[in-house]
């Protein structure tokens, strides 16, 4: 399983470890990833996705999952979180003319 957030696409960052002489050897920056359960309101179902800690903190920001992934780049979502999107806007779209 890939080391990438399912909603904002961070993935791991290369750079150095500087020691004290200031030799530099290359390492990687993996984010930290939680598994989380989320609740879509217009859905009214819970998916389970591999998000960062960031991505926690700015769905709490936005509201919940429904009004961050309608907003959200597909290029930066992965499959399964593109597919929570198209069913989410075909609820959204459905209840509108209603």
């Amino acid at each position: 399983m890939s080391r990438r957030c399912e909603l904002t696409g961070v993935g791991p960052m290369v750079g150095h470890s500087v020691s004290h002489s200031n030799i530099k050897t290359k390492r990687r920056f993996l984010p930290s990833l939680k598994k989380v359960k989320l609740a879509s309101e217009a859905l009214g179902q819970s998916y389970s996705l591999r998000i960062s800690n960031a991505a926690l903190r700015t769905l709490d920001f936005k509201g919940g999952l429904d009004p961050f992934i309608v907003k959200a780049k597909d290029e930066q979502l992965s499959v399964t979180a593109q597919r929570i999107k198209r069913q989410i806007k075909a609820k959204l779209a459905e209840q509108a003319p209603a």
